[in-house]
């Protein structure tokens, strides 16, 4: 079995809106929705759980029946961290998933996910144990002393660029958050599962990415979906 988690419990204030940029409309029809709809048709994905802000569970419940959204199975209220999120979304599903059952954790801001990146993420997961996905990174970069210069190069071919999906094997994901939350790291590293992993010692497998495939962040971003939504309308 393999279930999507779309992380939609988020406020985004940096898109400088009064509503979690997940929410916001898109040509008519809200982030999240263009976010799950990927999910939706994608043919190995069987179930959704949607993590979702408190204040829009209820939103949420229409919006799922509105576009018709079959496999949303669980809505469960987001906490107050990312990893709270995810721990709440992942606790959830002790009571479905056994311990090979495949998670693909998503950020319900990532819309620009394609079917390639779902199909690749499940596929190296079944055969390393975990997927994230990933792109190189192609700008040139230095390291930032401050505001206003860098006097440091890093080398781009050493650098990898991730993204979501990040797919598990349910019983490897819930032991990590176990582990983080035993050896009391949870609150003190940076807030995602990667960088978990990292804390804990575990190698991360690489799966298929985008440079397209971003999290929307920012005004620019926003306006970049809409294009992108109006191209694909216009081509199909």
């Amino acid at each position: 079995m393999n279930i999507a988690i779309i992380l939609a419990g988020g406020v985004g204030s940096r898109v400088g809106s009064d509503t979690p940029k997940q929410f916001i409309e898109v040509l008519g029809k809200p982030i999240l929705a263009y976010t799950i709809e990927k999910f939706q048709h994608h043919e190995e994905i069987d179930f959704i759980e949607v993590v979702c802000v408190k204040s829009h569970v209820e939103y949420l419940e229409e919006m799922v029946a509105d576009y018709g959204l079959s496999k949303v199975k669980w809505i469960v209220e987001g906490g107050a961290t990312f990893q709270d999120s995810v721990i709440k979304g992942i606790d959830n599903l002790a009571r479905v998933c056994g311990e090979n059952d495949l998670v693909s954790i998503h950020f319900g801001a990532s819309p620009f996910v394609s079917c390639e990146i779902i199909s690749d993420s499940i596929k190296v997961c079944m055969k390393k144990g975990n997927a994230i996905s990933t792109t190189p990174f192609y700008l040139l970069s230095g390291v930032r002393t401050d505001e206003e210069k860098s006097l440091e190069y890093l080398d781009r071919e050493k650098i990898a660029c991730m993204s979501s999906p990040h797919t598990f094997r349910y019983g490897f994901v819930r032991k990590l958050y176990d582990e983080g939350r035993d050896v009391g790291i949870l609150d003190e590293i940076d807030p995602h599962t990667t960088s978990l992993m990292y804390a804990l010692g575990y190698p991360i497998y690489f799966s298929k990415g985008s440079q397209a495939n971003v999290k929307i962040t920012t005004v620019e971003d926003l306006e970049l979906f809409e294009g992108y939504v109006l191209v694909r309308r216009n081509k199909y």
